[in-house]
């Protein structure tokens, strides 16, 4: 069964085949101000596997980016949500914005990233790898 997903108007909407290869959640600055939050829920998706199924989003490339690399990110035109992340050093991977999957009830991050620029009051899991920079 395909997992499926879509922006807050509906407007453009995906799915892909198999479940995600990676979850995390990134507390980088630019995904804080992107997402209007303090971090963002990813999970990695291979690129092949991906497919719009309604829709397509607009590109925003952030290059002023603490890892130095411009990161293509993915977004409705129509209502702002964000859809996905790519990044240059995993070009086969999108990073899916998991808060527009259908079915949220299986995320579980894998990991943390971009910690020392996480917001002070998020209190991490101790039991979840945390890095303070993109490793």
């Amino acid at each position: 069964m395909a997992v499926t997903g879509q922006c807050l108007c509906g407007e453009v909407k995906y799915e892909f085949a198999n479940p995600p290869t990676m979850t995390g959640v990134c507390h980088c600055k630019n995904c804080q101000r992107q997402a209007g939050s303090a971090f963002s829920t990813l999970a990695g998706v291979p690129k092949a596997e991906f497919k719009f199924t309604h829709g397509t989003p607009k590109l925003y490339r952030d290059k002023d980016t603490a890892s130095g690399n411009t990161v293509e990110r993915y977004f409705c035109g129509t209502c702002g949500s964000p859809i996905y992340s790519a990044i240059p050093s995993q070009p086969d991977t999108l990073f899916l914005k998991t808060g527009t999957l259908d079915d949220t009830s299986a995320f579980q991050p894998m990991f943390n990233v971009w910690c020392d620029s996480k917001q002070n009051w998020v209190k991490l899991d101790p039991g979840v790898p945390a890095m303070a920079k993109q490793s």
